[in-house]
């Protein structure tokens, strides 16, 4: 399973012109299932997502999580995040999860998160998303829950 997370200051996410997810203070997430990914690495990436201390405290460290500021997580999910370019020009997704998997996978990160606490505005799976994000920073972390980088 892999993400992009990042620290904003607002962010929404738009089907067929009908806004579906909006947050304000919190993260983006924008997640992609794998094939052969578990509930094991949607629960170790629900804890990583929510246990990011990527706030600054009032030292201006970043030391504070999503939690610890109250704010809420938009998750989108995104097959592209294993688009593989290194042969050629044209990205192939082979390696992302079949769809029942992966929206099933997406639903179940979202619970992970949701049982932590955390408030959770979501996209629509497979739908043709407009994603408006507001990054704060910048600040934008990658994670892999198969520790590839």
């Amino acid at each position: 399973m892999r993400a992009v997370v990042q620290r904003v200051l607002h962010a929404d996410v738009t089907v067929d012109k009908t806004m579906t997810g909006e947050i304000e203070q919190g993260l983006m997430v924008l997640l992609g299932v794998g094939e052969g990914d578990t509930e094991k690495d949607a629960e170790y990436m629900a804890e990583k997502v929510c246990g990011l201390r990527i706030f600054e405290d009032e030292n201006e460290k970043m030391n504070l999580s999503v939690q610890d500021v109250g704010g809420d997580i938009l998750a989108v999910s995104q097959f592209t995040l294993y688009g593989d370019v290194r042969k050629g020009k044209r990205p192939s997704f082979s390696t992302a999860a079949e769809p029942q998997e992966a929206n099933r996978l997406y639903r179940y990160f979202i619970r992970c998160c949701q049982e932590k606490g955390v408030h959770v505005e979501e996209g629509i799976f497979q739908a043709d998303m407009l994603v408006k994000i507001h990054n704060d920073g910048p600040v934008t972390i990658l994670l892999d829950s198969g520790k590839t980088f």
